[in-house]
């Protein structure tokens, strides 16, 4: 007689926050877990309960991607030496996910990086949300349910009853997922044409499309020091929209990012908790992925198709 593997949900330092939404929903309480740290910055992650042939399922968004990926990595090691029978690395936030290919000579591919460790540390699937880019799964050689929180977005975006509203791209590579959510709303499109500086530096900006008497909703996988967006909102204002709002599902919200968006014309910034607010900001609306989280993880574990989760 087969006896089925449990299930353990353990969340990083970091991630908690989250961990415990998405367990609360799941039905279940979170795994005991402690992290040592030593004076010189050094850390040791440990599982204070058994996880001997369990389904481990390991949430860690890697914002400040470094301590947090290392962690992860870790708690990946830990959990395979203690003989887990699965180990299911969960990212709500993909971090190097901006470094997807080389685009300039004598870079690394960081994503790349971080996919080719984390298969060999072990892991047999890793879940994610919203990736920079829709290749980054081919970088893994084990199943990734990359998930989408336009089933968050859409609803939210419908229940604002925007009496003329067109969907936005902050950018060229933005197109496809702002032609999805125009496809759902059944809106037009409009894209802003942008070049950089360089990394977090907008130089020109141009917006293509219609916006004159329009509500324009920007969408996009992240916003990070905000400069392309607040910019794109002051020309798409100047033209005549009769308002801005910006939906983006991880608030990497650096530097300044906030002072800026607090300064611009964006009438709402919809965002999702994948990664913590780090202030508090009246323009910033957070919605919680938790349950989509928690029923992927319950599809997963059940060996059920997660297809219906999809929108986008």
């Amino acid at each position: 007689m087969s006896i089925e593997s449990p299930i353990k949900i353990f969340a990083g330092e970091k991630s908690t926050y989250l961990a415990e939404e998405i367990a609360r929903a799941y039905g279940t309480r979170l795994g005991k877990y402690t992290l040592q740290k030593f004076s010189d910055g050094e850390f040791q992650p440990s599982f204070e309960e058994s996880v001997r042939g369990a389904h481990v399922f390991i949430i860690q968004s890697t914002f400040q991607p470094n301590d947090n990926l290392v962690e992860l990595m870790m708690m990946i090691d830990a959990a395979k030496r203690a003989s887990a029978y699965k180990i299911i690395a969960v990212m709500p936030y993909f971090g190097f996910a901006r470094q997807d290919r080389k685009d300039k000579p004598r870079v690394s591919i960081g994503s790349k990086v971080v996919a080719d460790t984390l298969h060999s540390l072990g892991v047999d699937r890793v879940m994610t949300m919203d990736l920079h880019a829709d290749q980054i799964q081919g970088f893994f050689n084990i199943p990734v349910d990359h998930l989408y929180a336009s089933s968050l977005f859409v609803p939210y975006i419908k229940s604002l009853k925007l009496k003329n509203p067109v969907i936005g791209s902050p950018d060229m590579g933005g197109t496809k997922r702002a032609n999805a959510y125009a496809r759902f709303l059944e809106t037009p499109m409009l894209v802003s044409h942008k070049s950089r500086e360089k990394a977090n530096v907008v130089g020109q900006l141009t917006v293509i499309g219609p916006v004159k008497d329009r509500d324009v909703v920007v969408v996009d996988d992240m916003i990070d020091t905000a400069g392309t967006i607040t910019k794109a909102s002051e020309i798409m204002m100047e033209k005549g929209a009769n308002s801005v709002r910006v939906v983006a599902t991880h608030p990497v919200l650096s530097g300044p990012a906030i002072e800026r968006i607090e300064k611009s014309p964006i009438k709402e910034v919809i965002v999702s908790n994948t990664i913590p607010l780090r202030e508090k900001c009246d323009k910033i609306t957070v919605l919680s992925v938790s349950n989509i989280f928690a029923d992927t993880i319950k599809k997963v574990y059940h060996r059920e198709s997660i297809s219906g989760n999809f929108i986008v």
